[in-house]
């Protein structure tokens, strides 16, 4: 059985009597060589345990299954669960593991399966989790890389410069935790049924050192997200909606010109030093 042949999913998914859910965010890959060059791009070898997310049929469980020691795969969809037995039959070092990723301890979870392995994280995300699923992977601190296709529009959005169009604070978010890069884009043709937007797979290797000394991430992080609050306001205006009630906007003034910035800068053109040393110094006067 060809896991990305059109014919084959719609022959196994009407003998288990599967149908979409449109709520999960289900598209299946149906180009052999998305799920292969993903794999590929992932760096799972026999060193590795591989973190999935989302199986669906398994055709990127199979392709890492070929690479990897170990593949844990977290599937919430219980209608899926006798066609995976199926399709990962022959691969006995695949496990599926029931639940939704957003109640798992994805730290716990690596721990447990991936004994004596550097995990990594490799997924095919539905695009309607796929902000909180890579914030709870980045958060989890636990792997040496996170290779995922995502909607191309967030691909652009995490990988974005300051000042253009696409940037906010996911980008700078991600830019602090990791370096991301953009590998290749899948077009809608390539999934069943096709979506409406293009897909995009991105790699992100956390980073060993933050990329900027702070006085407190906390609070690096509340700038971040003023400064995005308002995008067509000033900086200034955004840190007096976050900071106003305890720090006057004349001192929030004197801040932006101590952290060298002019009081007109709006927060999109900022870059991860300078909201450093703008939270540096905001934080000697609260």
């Amino acid at each position: 059985m060809d896991l990305c042949n059109e014919k084959d999913i719609r022959a196994l998914l009407a003998r288990h009597g599967f149908r979409f859910s449109k709520s999960m965010g289900q598209n299946f890959l149906i180009e052999g060589w998305v799920p292969r060059d993903i794999a590929e791009a992932s760096g799972a070898d026999q060193t590795t345990g591989v973190l999935e997310i989302g199986p669906g049929i398994g055709p990127l469980t199979v392709q890492l299954a070929r690479r990897a020691a170990k593949v844990a795969a977290v599937e919430l969809d219980r209608a899926l669960y006798p066609i995976l037995d199926e399709t990962l039959a022959p691969y006995d070092n695949v496990e599926v593991v029931p639940g939704d990723v957003m109640k798992l301890d994805l730290a716990a979870l690596a721990a447990d399966k991936f004994s004596g392995l550097t995990a990594i994280a490799c997924a095919n995300l539905p695009y309607n989790i796929t902000t909180p699923v890579l914030t709870a992977l980045i958060q989890a601190g636990c792997f040496a890389s996170i290779t995922v296709m995502i909607q191309r529009e967030v691909a652009l959005r995490i990988c974005a410069a300051p000042g253009t169009a696409d940037y906010g604070a996911f980008s700078v978010f991600c830019q602090y935790h990791t370096a991301p890069e953009l590998l290749f884009e899948v077009p809608p043709e390539c999934f069943l049924p096709a979506p409406k937007v293009t897909s995009a797979v991105i790699k992100l290797v956390p980073r060993q050192e933050p990329p900027q000394e702070l006085v407190e991430e906390g609070l690096f992080f509340q700038v971040v997200k003023a400064s995005f609050a308002q995008r067509r306001k000033t900086l200034l205006n955004g840190l007096t909606s976050a900071f106003g009630s305890r720090v006057p906007k004349d001192e929030l003034r004197a801040v932006l010109a101590e952290a060298g910035l002019p009081e007109n800068v709006r927060g999109e053109t900022l870059g991860i030093p300078q909201f450093a040393a703008l939270a540096a110094t905001l934080s000697r006067r609260l």
